[in-house]
């Protein structure tokens, strides 16, 4: 019944990280659209409102990983018996806070300005953040949630 149980939630966790995937691929997107630009200074181009709704997607897509996913991840990675993991996702937890507050201050910038000056370079930069944290969310994913696989399909115990 424990099997059951476990293999529920392992399952349940998957397509939360899963969808958390979809909307990190919508984020990017979003992204590309904006770098794509080239000249923000034509206010008929209505960038402005693209700008806003990629800090939308941004602030969700972080949310969701802070507030759901991650939570869900250490929580999950107990009940497989994962203890021994516990420092390194603290670990890298801190390595996505720091990703995080570069994240909200770019959005913080960006969400009601038209000022688009620097628009250019900060998206660069925000760039690089994104390849940063997505790493370390793979990690995160790897360690916490992937490696319990093995738990399920060998039948190891547990308990």
């Amino acid at each position: 019944m424990e099997d059951l149980t476990l293999q529920s939630q392992w399952n349940e966790m998957n397509d939360m990280i899963e969808r958390w995937q979809e909307e990190r691929q919508e984020l990017l997107v979003k992204y590309c659209e904006l770098t794509e630009i080239t000249d923000f200074s034509d206010p008929d181009n209505n960038h402005n409102s693209k700008i806003q709704r990629f800090c939308e997607v941004m602030v969700d897509y972080v949310s969701v990983g802070h507030f759901e996913i991650f939570d869900r991840l250490v929580k999950q990675s107990k009940l497989f018996g994962g203890e021994s993991s516990s420092e390194k996702s603290v670990s890298l937890l801190q390595e996505i806070q720091i990703t995080t507050e570069i994240i909200l201050d770019f959005n913080d910038k960006y969400i009601s300005t038209d000022d688009l000056e620097a628009l250019i370079i900060d998206l660069a930069s925000l760039g690089k953040t994104f390849v940063r944290r997505f790493a370390e969310e793979d990690k995160l994913v790897d360690l916490l949630h992937s490696a319990n696989v093995s738990h399920l399909i060998g039948g190891e115990d547990v308990s």
